[in-house]
Formats: C-alpha cells, structure tokens, sequence
C-alpha cells in the first residue's frame, strides 16, 4: 500500500479525507478506462458513447472528492514510490486543490454528457483519438491541480498541454486547425520553459522539489531572486490562461476544437493556470512588494478591455467566446491584483475580499463559459456554420438551445439574478476596498481606475452578447442552413441544462458559495472568516455594502408580471413594417457587421479598421452589376510584437541555413573546431 499522511482535526476529518481519496480515486480510474474504450472502439462508431459515459463518471468523483475535502477542511497527501531520485510522484489534495476539482468535475461532467450526442454527428474526426485525448485531458487537468512536487505537476502540466493539441488539431484535413495547433504549442511550451526555470532554479539552493518544502523556504530567498520567480510564474502561468499580450493562441484554438473540448479549454484549463498562479505568488513566495499587486491588477484591466472589445469585432461564435474568455480572465487578475496589493499593505480584510471575488469568479466563469460554448456547438451543428452573418430565426427551431444560450449570455453579461452578477458585484467591492484604505494617493487612484474599467468591461460584454444573441437567435434565418435547423439531441441540451441550472444556484446564494470557498480562500490568505451575512444576504465587509440576489429576483419578478398585466390590459394594434415602398426580409436585418459598426467607429484608434470597396459598372457607376466590400480590423499585438519577432526569427533561420552546404567535409570541419573550441575552454592543450 501506498504510505498516507493526513492533517485535520477530528474524526470527520478523517472520513471527509479517506472518502476524498477514494472518489479522487475512481475518478482517475475512471479517465484511465474511457482512454483505453476510446482506443479499443474506436472502429465501433456505434459504442463512441462509452468513453465520454468514463469521463462523466470519472468528473463525478472529482466533484464529490473536492466538495468531500472543502467540507471537511483538511488536507490529505499520497505518496507514491516513483521517480523517486527525482524528489517523487506525489499527490496533495488540500482546500485550494479541492475546489479546482469541483471546477474540474461540474464542467466535466456536463461536457461529457454533452459529448454522448455532439460526437456521434461530428464529421473529419477520429473519435477514437477524440475520446483519448478527451480523457487524458480530464486526467493531466485532475492530476495538475493535486500535484504535491514539481516533478508531478510540470508531467501531467505537459501532458494537459499536448493532450489538449492533439484535440485542437483532431480535424486533420482542415489547415486553419493545424496552424491554430502549431500557434497553441508554441505558447504553451513558452510558458513551460518558464516553469521549469522557475521550479528548479530554487531547489538548487533549497534542495528539494517538494511544495511543502517550497512553501517553508522560498519566502526566505533573496527580494531579488523572488522578484525573477515572480514574473517567471506570471509569464509561464499567463501564457496558458491567455492573459494579454499572451492570448494569441486562444481565439484560434479554441474555434478549432470540439465544442465540449473547447468548454474544457476556456472554462477550465484557464482555470488549472490561475491555480498555479495562486499557488507559487500566494503559497510559496510570501509577502512581496507594492507593485507585484500593481502589476497584476493593470494586467487585469489591459486584458479585460482589450478582450471584451476584440470580442465585439467578431462573426465567428466560437472565436467571440474565446476572446470573451480573455475578458473574463482580466477580471479574475483583478480580483488576484487587489489580494496582492492588500498582502503587501497588511490589510487582511481586503486580502479577504480580494481572493473571495477572484475564487468566486473562476467557478462562475467556469459554469456560464462552457454553458455557452455548449450552446454554439449546437448552433455548429445544427446549422454546419459559426458565422452568425448566416444565422438567424433559431429560437423558433431551437428553443431549448436559445434559451440555454440566452442564460449564459446574461450570466456572463453580469445581469441579477445570475452567478456573474454576485462575482462581479465582489470585484467591484474589492476594488472599492483600495479606497476605503487609502494607504496612499495611487492605492485611491488605482482603484478608482480598476473600477471605471471594470464598469466598462461590464456595458461593452453585454453590447456584445446583445448582438451574439440577437443576430444568431432572433429575427428571419440568413440561409438554408438556418432555415433548416433543428433541435439538437436531448443528452446535449441536458449537459447545456446542468451547466445553466448552476448559473442560477451560483447566483441566487452567494452566502452558501462564500462559506464553502472559506477553506480555499484560508488556504491562500490565512484562517480569515468570510464576509458576514445571513443565508440569503451577502455582505463585503466593505463600506456596509450587501447584496441578496433572492431579493432582487423576487423584484424582478414582480415588475414582470405587473409588466404583463398592464400590457394585457391595453389595446393591441397589429401592422405591418414600414420598408420605405420596398419588401423587408432577411437581408433588410441588423447584422452582426451592422451592429458592431459603431464601436468599430468609437475604438477605430485601437482597431485601425481597413475597408475596401469595389464596384463594377460598365457605363456609369449610378449602374452597378456588381459591388465586392472587405472589411477588417488589425490587432494590435500581433502586428506590433509577435509580428516582427516572426519575421526576425525567419530571417535568423534562413542565414543559419547557410550551414547547411551538404558538403561531408565541411561537416567534419564543424567538428574539428568545436573539438578544438572544447579544448581551449577546458585548457586541455596548452
């Protein structure tokens, strides 16, 4: 057997963590079967249902195991002799761990369901591989979070990476899915190298590679030294949560995967490096300056922004998701920032809040992100298209689709009842807290700006699902494709359901959410208490602000039905459009160009927008037979940074290809004088 260590107080204790252990467990057993039925029916199109029944199955226990330990507040490690020269493979299953694999386990398991109706119709894919991959996904994400060393978390953080691009990369024959693979791997092993620098780079001095011991003894290390393995985390961690400038590869990955792999991709794997972020600046690395929380929190708000307004530039369903997630992502790292700033300010009340809001934030964006990530697979599927220009009229062919997409849309646009208004609500509280404690002029400043951004974020994210939602569901169908939608198959709108029944558990007690996050939150910030409030009533703790969404619900409700009564009593008149003398139909609609004209107009010094039109006449041009219309928007960073880093690098690479001659001699040439460099370096032949 493998040798045990337990911390916690008490009999329940124990039990929470042994039945911890054994759901943990079987949820590993149960990605390690669904790997290995993808790989043995994988000629069977029939059974392709099986793998993703294995990963449901094995997210179910990762959700139990994570509530089993949040609930009994203890920590519980595993041991196992491998690799042991290396420091061992080792797994710890503390508070902070725990809710991750809630995260982990609720997407997963709605994902997964979704998945047993959305393969069976997907077309230019192995689903054999597919299910692999899918379950070694779940598996390397599972394992990354409850990772005791280093050696265990950079593996299975590998293996989450390449899992993960073998599933954006799953449609062979389509070269914009290679070439958002070939970006995506890239990144992800920039961040890797990070890592790997920041991880063994200590443990010369410390002499190990274990967190615990990284947790005891980092805080120690020079300001200097902590201040490189801070920004080493932040890039290698930033990376793959798509933080601005970093986000590159996240609108073309993400459109390239399966729909329920890219619910995983941006509701969770996201997630899996704010983890790690957490876990090294909060667990291992102490109390640090002032301007590591500054640094975060304007990263926060660079990415907020940028994403939200990118996001509005966008047809594509799928790739407006992907930079939403990048928005959402920003809001989190403000959240992180203040914890920071209050850390470094000893003002444990707002470090508190601060944690609360981002931990908070990261399940709610987990829930309606792959709520609506789901919904556009439907949409995908239905209509063999993501440009919304080509969509239209689904409500009435989709209802149980729209109203799914409908849910996530106003969770994610911030609106009450829902989960995204209680996080963002928190956010804006802890960025209210920088001026309750005015420590200094910037503290008052920094979160004055932190929440005019944030207010920003928030009116732009629903101009923009306005248009999502609108242009997509509502009005006359665009083509024949949309014309002939049809409902999806009901185990892919229950996935859908799960996930949009929790946006409204998650919103309606945020108390009850706060209170099972307490464990978490003490994890990184010390054993602080949650916010007061009663069963129904959330309260900051900031300036006396409270929230309860109950209360605002039950209002909603009744200026609805008030609403409905006074319309129902008022005489209705029906006639028809006014065309100007012509007849209207689908192509008399707003349109998802239309619609985002205007911020195009507004933001034009950001978006530098390129437009061209050419019109064909042959007599006079008040006589056109033909007009072509082209329009884009330029990104700023791709064109300004990683633009020219790629043509440096391609230039490098073909002067270095000079090397190259193909002569045998000059071959041997290069290795007499690198014989002779070693030499001189060595002084073996003076």
């Amino acid at each position: 057997m493998f040798p045990l260590f337990f911390s916690g107080r008490g009999r329940k204790v124990a039990i929470f963590l042994k039945l911890a252990l054994t759901l943990l467990g079987l949820g590993l057993a149960g990605n390690l079967a669904g790997a290995a039925l993808s790989c043995a029916l994988r000629r069977l199109s029939s059974l392709s249902r099986w793998p993703s029944v294995a990963a449901g199955a094995a997210c179910l226990g990762y959700l139990a195991a994570g509530l089993a330990v949040l609930l009994g507040e203890g920590t519980h490690v595993v041991v196992l002799p491998m690799f042991h020269p290396l420091g061992g493979f080792s797994l710890s299953l503390d508070p902070l761990a725990a809710f991750f694999l809630c995260v982990i386990g609720l997407v997963g398991v709605a994902a997964s369901l979704f998945g047993q109706g959305y393969l069976r119709h997907l077309k230019g894919r192995d689903l054999g591989s597919v299910g692999a991959w899918y379950n070694l996904f779940l598996l390397s994400m599972a394992l990354v979070v409850t990772g005791a060393n280093a050696v265990t978390f950079l593996f299975f953080w590998e293996g989450m990476a390449l899992s993960s691009y073998f599933l954006v990369v799953s449609k062979k024959e389509d070269p914009a899915a290679r070439q958002a693979g070939f970006v995506y791997l890239v990144m992800a092993h920039l961040g890797t190298a990070c890592l790997v620098v920041l991880f063994l780079w200590p443990a010369a001095q410390i002499h190990s590679l274990a967190f615990a011991r990284m947790a005891i003894l980092w805080p120690g290390l020079p300001a200097g030294e902590k201040t490189i393995l801070f920004l080493l985390a932040l890039v290698g961690f930033g990376s793959k949560a798509g933080m601005v400038p970093l986000h590159v590869w996240l609108p073309r990955a993400h459109p390239a995967a399966p729909s329920q792999v890219s619910a995983l991709m941006s509701g969770v794997m996201l997630k899996v490096a704010i983890y790690g972020l957490l876990r090294v600046v909060f667990t291992f690395l102490g109390v640090g300056p002032v301007w590591w929380g500054l640094l975060v929190l304007g990263l926060g708000v660079v990415s907020a922004l940028l994403g939200v307004l990118y996001a509005l530039m966008e047809h594509d369903l799928k790739r407006l998701l992907a930079y939403h997630s990048v928005e959402n992502i920003g809001i989190i790292l403000m959240g992180v920032g203040v914890a920071l700033l209050a850390r470094s300010l000893h003002l444990p009340a707002l470090l508190m809040i601060g944690l609360l809001a981002a931990l908070y934030h990261i399940l709610n964006h987990a829930v309606f992100k792959g709520l609506l990530f789901l919904g556009s697979g439907s949409v995908a599927q239905a209509t063999g298209t993501g440009d919304m220009e080509k969509m239209g009229g689904l409500i009435h062919r989709m209802p149980w689709t729209a109203g799914g997409f409908l849910v996530g849309a106003a969770a994610i646009s911030a609106l009450p009842p829902l989960n995204g208004f209680a996080s963002e609500w928190l956010t804006f509280q802890a960025l209210f807290g920088l001026g309750y404690h005015p420590v200094a002029w910037w503290s008052g400043l920094a979160g004055t700006l932190g929440v005019a951004a944030l207010a920003l974020t928030g009116g732009l994210a629903a101009a923009c699902f306005i248009k999502a939602y609108g242009v997509t569901f509502l009005a006359l169908p665009r083509s024949r494709a949309a014309e002939k939608a049809a409902e999806v198959p009901r185990s892919m709108n229950l996935g859908a359901g799960i996930l949009a029944a929790s946006c409204f558990v998650l919103g309606l007690f945020p108390s009850r959410v706060a209170a099972v996050l307490r464990p978490a939150v003490a994890a990184l910030g010390g054993p602080h208490p949650p916010p007061p409030g009663s069963f129904f009533t959330l309260a900051s703790g900031m300036g006396g602000a409270s929230l309860s969404p109950l209360l605002l619900a039950a209002i909603l409700v009744v200026l609805l039905l008030a609403t409905r009564f006074w319309s129902g009593r008022m005489p209705e008149r029906l006639s028809a459009t006014w065309g100007c003398g012509g007849t209207l139909g689908a192509t008399s609609e707003y349109n998802a160009t239309s619609f985002a004209k205007p911020f195009r107009i507004a933001f034009a010094f950001l978006f530098r927008p390129v437009r061209e039109i050419n019109s064909g006449y042959e007599v006079s041009p008040f006589f056109r037979h033909s007009l072509h219309y082209r329009g884009e928007i330029r990104f700023l960073f791709e064109e300004y940074l990683y633009e020219p880093v790629r043509s440096f690098l391609l230039e490098l690479a073909d002067r270095f290809r000079q090397v190259q001659s193909g002569n045998l001699r000059t071959y041997l040439a290069y290795l007499f004088l690198t014989l002779l460099a070693l030499l001189a370096v060595n002084n073996k032949w003076l």
